[in-house]
């Protein structure tokens, strides 16, 4: 292979790309775009739960609980109701999202040392927001027994306490998986859909015969269009990291160098998807259309970004293997919240460089100077 032959394939690109503004605008501006839109609209943080109450012991007992909730920063209350029968009517309408009921006899049950109820009615449509609700709801009963049994207000309890202690993600702030989980998403879109119009294009504006004339192997051709997608994708990467940082106050608690080698891997197997794509359509419109749907999904719901892997069925799960965005999404939030090293990533590392060698070797073998 001739580097002065790459090298030229590679100012062409440059010169190609300069005078493409919609290859300019997808390279610079729509991940950009991408990582803001989703990183402020996806959220599986629950705040503020719309709460109605029904208080029907009215006691002071019963108004601490209530306080602990309130304080807690979880609940809203926005109701305050008289009897059991408005309760449906406010969940139907979506008034609420929950209502907790405190029954008649819960101060003196507490007085007497016997259990005291209190229970928690949660709109379950949607059963994930429902699920997370009970359990604020249950942490802040628990918190409240707790703190009055250390004040004596009530008789000690077996001396069975659980300490909760989170790694990595302290605050439990769901943009700290998503965004790092974002750049992966995202530059597995981008860096396909930027390379699906590489040989596209040439064939489309008939300087396919001119590249046939010249003495370039398939091999220069491919690399040397890559090049400059390449340095675009790292680039890109860079400023999705530095969003991240600065803009959603996400840590970074690993190596960037460490971020950069395994970037270049996984750009060099994404960019080469996207030119095997291009091969083997020869149509810019349908080469975006294939790259859409050979990226996007895959790396959306496949790649354990939106959903545990670990929740789908057998057959997803070892789909999964084969969707390389669910190494790289390992390897960004490992070093963006772990800071861990080559040590626990050396088997993302190799199979991002398998499917490099995999994405490359499909674009050479596909790529034809012929022009029949």
């Amino acid at each position: 292979m001739s580097l002065r032959r790459l090298l030229a394939i590679a100012r062409k690109e440059v010169r190609q790309l300069s005078h493409d503004t919609r290859s300019l605008l997808l390279a610079f501006l729509l991940p950009v775009l991408l990582l803001i839109l989703f990183g402020y609209a996806i959220s599986w943080d629950v705040r503020d739960v719309r709460t109605g109450v029904l208080d029907q012991d009215k006691s002071a007992a019963g108004r601490e609980l209530l306080d602990a909730f309130r304080a807690s920063g979880y609940f809203s209350f926005t109701a305050v109701l008289d009897g059991p029968g408005e309760i449906r009517p406010l969940v139907d309408r979506g008034t609420v999202q929950a209502v907790l009921v405190i029954p008649p006899g819960f101060a003196a049950d507490l007085g007497a040392g016997r259990t005291a109820r209190v229970q928690a009615i949660v709109d379950g449509s949607d059963a994930n927001t429902a699920t997370i609700v009970l359990g604020y709801a249950r942490g802040v009963v628990a918190s409240w027994a707790v703190r009055r049994a250390a004040d004596g207000a009530e008789p000690p309890r077996p001396p069975l306490v659980a300490e909760t202690r989170v790694w990595f993600n302290e605050e439990l702030e769901s943009k700290n998986m998503i965004v790092p989980g974002l750049v992966a998403v995202i530059m597995m879109i981008v860096a396909a859909m930027l390379t699906s119009l590489t040989i596209a294009r040439e064939w489309e504006r008939g300087t396919m015969e001119q590249l046939a004339a010249t003495p370039v192997t398939r091999l220069e051709v491919v690399a040397g269009k890559l090049l400059p997608y390449l340095a675009i994708g790292l680039a890109d990467v860079a400023v999705s990291t530095a969003l991240g940082v600065w803009l959603f106050g996400v840590p970074l608690r690993g190596s960037l160098l460490l971020l950069a080698a395994l970037s270049l891997l996984f750009l060099l197997g994404a960019l080469g998807l996207g030119m095997f794509i291009s091969a083997v359509t020869r149509s810019q419109i349908l080469a975006t259309q294939a790259a859409m749907v050979a990226t996007f999904l895959p790396a959306f719901l496949l790649s354990g970004f939106m959903f545990a892997i670990e929740a789908m069925p057998r057959a997803l799960q070892l789909l999964t293997y084969l969707v390389p965005a669910r190494y790289f999404l390992v390897v960004t939030r490992g070093i963006f919240l772990k800071g861990v090293g080559v040590g626990v990533l050396h088997t993302q590392a190799l199979l991002m460089l398998a499917f490099a060698v995999a994405g490359v070797g499909l674009a050479v073998a596909s790529f034809k100077k012929e022009l029949a």
